[in-house]
């Protein structure tokens, strides 16, 4: 009786298959057209009956490590192996057979082997590459498959081509290999003797004389350190000599022969002649002059006349004890060392200082370390300062001391790298902001807000006075743009003003802008920030040097601020409230400014972020996709379910936004990530029916929204890209100072 159909069970074994192809039936074997079509895998691929996977590669690593092909994972690594193989000589006497040493290296990256024997000097037979590159058959009657690397093991026999090789060894990284991949190695074998290369060798023994020949090899010198010279800057005082002056020399010593040359700096209208040489190149003698010798007098070699008469005939010998040599001693480069005087035909010579180069040489062949160049000469007179005329008054102070530097006047040159490095870089302005106020008696003038910016690229202020309704003042441009001096400088003088840097600028700083007193108030994000990040060149905005301050009050007042936290902090919260902690800092005698203080509370505040109401939100961007005459959501749930490929319902933030971007969504970055954040689940994926059933106006509309808070909210997400919410406003109205008492 035939069982039911069970669920999930069918008839149809093509259910799920994606390969429906069909192996061809021809093919090439060893270069000739035949037909395989009997091992040939049946529709899409699979095995027919009877047959058996045979892999094209090496099937190691199996699935360890990274997922990355072989050409990749073994690019650059070779198996190295010692073997030899034994070539009968059948037409030869001397030698029956010989043996051939040679290196099989297999490349994991494609399974290609190659065997390469070395080349012997003087071997008569074709050596070098035995065996091209390439992947190798196996033998008969295998030699439908190739070798792969299961195939090698030590102390071996291996076939290549109908010819034996026997392994004896491999490389250090072979054997690692194989151990890894679970090979147990074989101990490694001895190559066995060549013997006609054991004989060769002892004739070549037999051929060496007794008592060689002594040979002066100079080619190995000249190969080795050929174009290598050592430099070395002279000094030779002549003053003694009559109308004799001191003289500045260079010294060229030669590694390749160990001669040496010297040429003479002759300095501009010092009323020598340029000679070419001051020495010719050759080698100098230590104890000169010396006396002349006879032609022949001086000799590498002395020899000795045995018998015979002298001439033809004679029998003459090299006299290894060299008597009666004529010994002179030459300037070797273990000679010239910094401050050692060295004699020139006479002349003493004072060594003072050396290139880069003969340092690095006399570190690496002798280990000398100090270099100190010797001083010859007194030093010269500073250069007495040059006299600038006063400012008159025309054009820039720049630009009048431009023309006072040369014939042709040149326009004063800008810090181009400061340019670059602190110009406006994306949503990064480099532009310090502050609110300031005027210092004046004048009710009218008090009440006034300036904006004054500070642009770090060129140093230069600008001064904005945003309008106010019923002001009486009309806004604006307050200040145009450029550096501004400090007050209290002379006008007519010779050196140059100086003017406002950003170190002069922070909360609390007194500015007196063109006889204009400002106080600063307030500053943006931006600015507190970056004054924050570069602590270094700001001072005030230093919390270690902040804190060192604090630090430095007396016991007295420690225990005052004890009873202050304790008091400020009944409940043991661990919180005082900002103003308390301003109105603490301001009445201990520690002198701290006001920017001091707000960086302390920047940098100990506990900041509560506000929440966000989802209606408002969901409200603006209803209004928004209305505005825009969105309607094309039936469209994007089509392509976040083609995106869904689990059919979950919910997709990452990531992948919402770039369908969002495909279909132009109308709202801006910091709209929809705040729409995100709320329709996220804990896996940080959104329920996208969800979402877009939300902001779809049409369907499910939202209340309509006031126009002042749609222009409240929008300028709440673009806060963080102008930087034109002021931390301090935040920081009195929200933050809390944590302390520990």
């Amino acid at each position: 009786m035939a069982l039911p159909m069970l669920p999930g069970n069918s008839v149809n074994r093509n259910l799920g298959k994606e390969k429906f192809h069909k192996s061809q039936h021809f093919d090439y074997s060893n270069g000739v057209a035949m037909m395989v079509g009997s091992e040939k895998p049946g529709i899409g691929g699979e095995l027919l009956l009877g047959q058996s996977a045979r892999p094209k590669y090496s099937l190691f690593p199996k699935g360890e490590g990274s997922n990355a092909p072989a050409w990749v994972a073994f690019d650059k690594q070779v198996l190295c192996f010692d073997a030899y193989f034994q070539e009968a000589v059948p037409q030869r006497r001397e030698e029956k057979y010989r043996v051939r040493k040679c290196k099989i290296y297999f490349y994991l990256e494609d399974d290609t082997i190659q065997v390469v024997e070395p080349e012997l000097k003087n071997s008569g037979i074709p050596q070098g590459t035995l065996i091209r590159r390439h992947r190798i058959p196996l033998p008969a009657p295998k030699d439908d498959c190739f070798y792969n690397v299961h195939h090698f093991n030590i102390n071996q026999e291996i076939v290549f081509y109908n010819r034996t090789f026997m392994i004896t060894d491999c490389d250090p990284f072979t054997r690692n290999f194989l151990i890894k991949m679970g090979v147990r190695l074989i101990p490694p074998a001895s190559t066995p003797a060549d013997p006609y290369a054991t004989h060769r060798q002892e004739m070549e023994e037999n051929m060496k004389p007794l008592r060689p020949y002594e040979r002066i090899d100079t080619l190995k010198q000249f190969l080795e350190h050929d174009r290598k010279v050592l430099r070395f800057y002279c000094y030779w005082n002549d003053t003694e000599s009559m109308f004799g002056d001191s003289r500045e020399l260079i010294l060229h010593y030669f590694l390749a022969d160990d001669t040496m040359e010297i040429y003479e700096v002759v300095l501009p209208n010092s009323g020598r002649d340029a000679v070419p040489k001051f020495l010719h190149r050759g080698k100098l003698p230590k104890h000169a002059p010396i006396p002349k010798r006879q032609p022949g007098e001086i000799t590498d070699r002395t020899v000795l006349n045995v018998f015979g008469p002298v001439g033809q005939g004679g029998r003459y010998i090299l006299d290894s004890l060299k008597t009666g040599a004529v010994e002179e001693e030459f300037y070797k480069d273990c000679d010239l060392t910094i401050g050692g005087v060295i004699n020139v035909w006479g002349r003493r010579m004072l060594i003072c200082d050396c290139d880069n180069f003969t340092k690095e040489y006399y570190r690496s062949k002798y280990g000398i370390e100090d270099f100190t160049p010797v001083s010859y000469q007194a030093s010269f007179p500073p250069k007495p300062a040059r006299q600038v005329p006063p400012y008159t008054g025309f054009g820039s102070e720049e630009d009048s001391l431009c023309s006072c530097q040369g014939l042709l006047p040149k326009p004063p040159q800008k810090d181009f790298k400061k340019l670059m490095e602190k110009d406006r870089q994306g949503l990064v302005s480099n532009v310090l902001r502050f609110v300031a106020k005027m210092l004046t008696d004048s009710p009218v003038d008090k009440e006034r807000v300036f904006i004054i910016y500070f642009y770090l690229s060129d140093d230069t202020i600008a001064v904005f006075e945003p309008p106010q309704r019923n002001s009486g003042v009309i806004g604006g441009k307050f200040l145009k743009r450029g550096q501004v001096k400090k007050p209290g400088q002379e006008l007519f003088k010779s050196e140059m003003s100086e003017y406002f840097t950003a170190q002069d600028l922070y909360v609390g700083a007194r500015l007196d802008l063109n006889n204009q007193p400002f106080q600063l108030l307030d500053a943006d994000e931006f600015t507190f920030s970056y004054m924050e990040q570069h602590a270094d060149e700001f001072p005030k905005a230093n919390i270690g040097t902040i804190i060192s301050k604090v630090k430095s009050i007396s016991e007295e007042e420690q225990k005052k601020v004890k009873q202050f936290f304790t008091m400020s902090d009944p409940s043991s919260t661990g919180f005082i409230p900002y103003e308390s902690f301003r109105t603490l800092l301001a009445e201990m005698d520690v002198q701290l400014s006001e920017h001091e203080i707000i960086t302390l509370g920047r940098n100990y505040s506990l900041r509560e972020q506000p929440e966000v109401d989802l209606s408002l939100v969901l409200a603006v961007a209803q209004d928004q996709l209305k505005k825009k005459n969105f309607e094309n959501f039936t469209d994007m749930i089509r392509a976040f379910t083609h995106e869904d490929r689990d059919r979950s319902g919910h997709l990452s933030s990531k992948e919402a936004q770039i369908i969002f971007k495909a279909f132009r969504l109308p709202l801006s970055d910091d709209l929809q990530r705040a729409l995100l954040e709320k329709f996220q689940d804990e896996s940080e994926k959104i329920d996208y029916h969800a979402f877009l059933s939300n902001i779809n106006w049409r369907e499910n509309p939202a209340p309509a929204v006031l126009p002042d808070v749609t222009v409240k909210v929008s300028l709440k997400a673009q806060a963080r890209l102008c930087d034109s919410v002021f931390f301090a406003l935040l920081l009195i109205s929200h933050s809390l100072f944590h302390c520990v008492y």
